[in-house]
């Protein structure tokens, strides 16, 4: 593994003091999956907390803010890494936080490991002597693929199961059958965990998946997705085989989500774009739990959702209530899904003033992210590809960037400002005046501070100020 030489140098100095550094977690298992090691957590043996923190002390000041945790903070050029001891834990109460963490320099390696989550994250690395160290076959986990858990202890923390839901979609795993039966077993204690701690499990899903279907999977499989009923409700809902071949709705959101992070734009986005793109394509079949029926469509009964796209948006917003997601998102996510299914039967050409209207709809949200969605959502009935959707996809993108509002909604240009320099004086009639000169604007009356001008004289001229007590003359 390669290291940072001012780590190097720390590993070799704890040696030098009697100690055994060994690199764990998820930096050891990113390695050998052959991705960016980062994030280097650094477990001591052989040491006590006062002799780590003198073999490390000529490399700056610590920071032993977790010394009751056996840990101990130390910024090398720049970078702030994680040196502890091993620890014990035992179970003290419920949740997530019902445990007793005690430091014990005198725990072994195999005992240190079998305390942690799953295989694949229980193998260390000896970064002096080049040497893995697996005392519960995680190399041939990771090798097939498979999250098992470490042992039994695995059931004393109900996050396991939403770590077990994340790992699978963000490296492909496949649950082994035994850690399944296990998390089923342990499903009621959901309710114990914090929704912070939830959140953070989903976060990790929308922002970091190579295969986001594989996570559904995991709740499926495990007994948990009935903690998450909107999802839940798409297990098993019909649709029509002719339009939808690829399965029930479960089955085609998953495909939406394995399309949506496939795309460069996602790859390439930031978190914040990821995670927004992911809730919205997660919840744009909400809706369809409570409108899907059969009803006659081209001279057959049919599987209809009709106005799921309407009823999906309080549903999305209930669900990422629920899972702890920040207002911002919950903003963000509803206008996407309320107006996902404008591709099915978009014009050949987009007029100005309804992609300006749309922009300003699905704000803050943009037609880029709308679009990002609506292509998700047609790749996802493999094997059908309708080329007429992707030329509609395309003609809005073209009319988007025709009007520079891929990225963003389009703002009033006339302001309050304009009409105090007009003459008015600020009241209650401002608002009208501004909400029309902007409906206009969307219409395409003007497109220049210059032209808005001119079309508010011109509305104030038919719009003369109405006298009130407070500006009447005196008589």
């Amino acid at each position: 593994m390669q290291l940072p030489r001012p780590l190097q140098t720390a590993l070799a100095a704890l040696r030098s003091a009697g100690g055994r550094p060994r690199l764990v977690g998820g930096c050891v298992r990113d390695w050998l999956l052959g991705l960016e090691a980062k994030d280097f957590d650094i477990e001591v043996y052989g040491l006590d907390y006062e002799a780590m923190g003198r073999a490390l002390a000529s490399f700056g000041p610590t920071d032993i803010v977790g010394r009751s945790f056996g840990v101990l903070k130390v910024r090398l050029e720049g970078t702030e890494y994680d040196f502890s001891l091993p620890r014990r834990e035992s179970k003290t109460g419920a949740g997530h936080r019902g445990f007793a963490v005690a430091p014990d320099p005198a725990l072994t390696e195999a005992e240190a490991a079998a305390r942690r989550d799953f295989t694949v994250n229980a193998i260390s690395y000896d970064p002096l002597e080049d040497r893995i160290l697996d005392f519960h076959h995680g190399t041939e986990d990771l090798k097939h693929k498979i999250l098992r858990h470490t042992g039994p202890a695995f059931t004393e923390d109900p996050l396991r199961v939403l770590r077990a839901f994340q790992f699978a979609a963000r490296f492909e795993f496949t649950l082994a059958p035994e850690t399944a039966a296990l998390c089923r077993s342990i499903s009621d204690t959901y309710a114990e965990l914090p929704v912070e701690r939830v959140w953070g499990e989903w976060d990790k899903w929308a922002t970091k998946s190579a295969k986001p279907s594989r996570g559904l999977l995991v709740l499926k499989q495990t007994g948990w997705l009935k903690h998450f009923p909107e999802i839940a409700a798409l297990d098993g809902l019909p649709q029509e085989p002719e339009w939808h071949p690829e399965g029930d709705v479960f089955v085609h959101t998953g495909h939406c989500l394995d399309a949506l992070v496939g795309f460069e734009s996602w790859r390439q986005g930031p978190p914040a774009g990821r995670r927004l793109l992911s809730l919205a394509v997660l919840a744009h079949d909400f809706g369809k739990a409570g409108t899907t029926k059969q009803a006659e469509r081209r001279g057959k009964l049919r599987w209809t959702s009709p106005e799921h796209e309407a009823a999906g948006g309080p549903l999305a917003e209930t669900f990422l209530h629920r899972i702890g997601a920040p207002l911002e998102v919950i903003e963000y996510v509803r206008p996407l899904v309320v107006n996902h299914l404008l591709h099915h039967d978009g014009p050949a050409q987009y007029r100005d003033t309804t992609v300006r209207r749309l922009a300003r709809k699905i704000s803050p949200a943009t037609i880029d992210d709308l679009i990002a969605v609506m292509r998700a959502d047609h790749l996802g009935r493999p094997p059908l590809v309708s080329a007429e959707t992707e030329k509609r996809l395309g003609f809005l993108r073209v009319a988007a960037q025709r009007l520079a509002l891929e990225h963003t909604a389009p703002k009033p240009i006339i302001l309050g400002r304009h009409l105090i320099g007009l003459g008015r004086a600020p009241g209650p009639e401002f608002k009208p005046a501004l909400d029309a000169a902007f409906e206009s604007q969307l219409d395409g009356a003007f497109a220049d501070e210059s032209g808005g001008i001119e079309w508010l004289k011109s509305y104030l001229r038919a719009h003369p100020p109405v006298l009130t007590s407070q500006n009447a003359p005196l008589s």
